[in-house]
C-alpha cells in the first residue's frame, strides 16, 4: 500500500539520514549556498533543509504538507534560529512573493498530480535572481541495473512489477522542462547526480534499514513477505563481509524565471 507520510508509523522515517558529502559536492558545483535564502520545498524530515544552512545559506524554510514530516524536521533542527519550518501545500506554500533565492525540490515532482502548480508557486516567491532546482529521478536513472553499490536496480530486477509503478510516477526529463518553460521558467539545465545514501557497516544493519523502509516510498509497494524476499535477494549479491556503499542516482535540473516576470518597479524587490 502507498505510503502515508502522515502516519506517525512512518515517524522519523525521512530525517535520521544525513546528506552526503557526495550530494554537497554534486549540488555546490552547480550553485553557490553562501548568503542564500532557501526554500525547501517538500521538506520531510528536514534532512537537506539542515544541509543548506551547513552550507552556508543565511536562512532556510523547510514546506511540507506531512504535519508528521514537519514534527520530525522541527525535532532535527533543534531551535536553530536560520531554520524554521511550515506546514502547507507544495502548490500553495504561503511564503512572501520573492522571499527565497533558491527553490530546492528534492523527490517532490514524482508526487505531485501537477507538478507545474508547484513551479508556478516556486516562480512567485522567487527573488528576481532566484533559481529553482529539482532534484528527482527519471526513468533513466530508475532502470540502472542492480550492482553491490547500487541497491535500488536489484529492487527492479526481483519485481519487475515496480518498474510499472515507477513509470506511471516519475517524471520524464522532457515533460519536466516542458512544465518548466509553461511556468515561466527558461534555461532548464539538467544534470546528473550520484548521491551516495549510505555506507552499512553490515548486511544486517542494511536488512533493518530496508526491513523499516526508511526513506524509500517504493518499498510501501511490497508485502512484508516479499520485502523479506528482496533482502535474502540482497543479501546474496553483496559482500556480506565489507561495508556496504549505497549510490542513488538522480536528474537535478536548474532553472531561472526570466527578469522581465518581475516588476521593473519594484525597487524593493530589485534591489536586494
Amino acid at each position: 500500500m502507498p505510503i502515508d507520510f502522515s502516519s506517525p508509523g512512518n515517524r522519523n522515517t525521512y530525517a535520521l539520514r544525513v546528506a552526503d558529502p557526495t550530494w554537497t559536492q554534486g549540488i555546490t558545483a552547480l550553485i553557490d549556498p553562501r548568503g542564500l535564502r532557501v526554500a525547501d520545498i517538500g521538506c520531510g524530515g528536514g534532512i537537506y533543509s539542515t544541509s543548506w544552512l551547513e552550507l552556508g545559506a543565511e536562512s532556510v524554510v523547510g514546506v511540507d504538507f506531512s504535519a508528521q514530516m514537519i514534527e520530525d524536521a522541527v525535532t532535527r533542527a533543534d531551535e536553530s534560529p536560520d531554520l524554521t519550518f511550515l506546514l502547507a501545500d507544495a502548490t500553495a506554500t504561503g511564503l512572501v512573493d520573492h522571499s527565497a533565492d533558491l527553490v530546492f525540490q528534492r523527490a517532490l515532482v514524482h508526487h505531485l498530480e501537477e507538478p507545474v502548480l508547484a513551479y508556478r508557486e516556486a516562480k512567485r516567491i522567487l527573488a528576481p535572481t532566484g533559481r529553482l532546482m529539482i532534484q528527482d529521478r527519471t526513468m533513466t536513472d530508475v532502470r540502472r541495473p542492480g550492482s553491490p553499490t547500487h541497491l535500488r536496480g536489484y529492487f527492479f530486477e526481483l519485481y519487475p512489477h515496480l518498474l510499472d509503478f515507477e513509470a506511471a510516477r516519475r517524471p520524464k526529463e522532457q515533460q519536466v522542462e516542458a512544465d518548466l518553460l509553461s511556468a515561466g521558467f527558461s534555461n532548464a539545465e539538467r544534470h546528473t547526480l550520484a548521491e551516495r545514501r549510505r555506507t552499512y557497516a553490515s548486511i544486517d544493519e542494511l536488512s533493518d534499514d530496508l526491513r523499516a523502509r526508511t526513506g524509500r516510498s517504493i518499498l510501501h509497494e511490497l508485502t512484508t513477505s516479499e520485502l523479506e524476499r528482496l533482502i535474502d535477494y540482497i543479501s546474496a549479491k553483496v559482500d556480506a563481509e565489507k561495508p556496504i556503499e549505497e549510490i542513488d542516482y538522480w536528474t537535478v535540473w536548474l532553472a531561472a524565471p526570466p527578469r522581465q516576470f518581475f516588476d521593473a518597479n519594484d525597487s524593493a524587490v530589485l534591489g536586494r
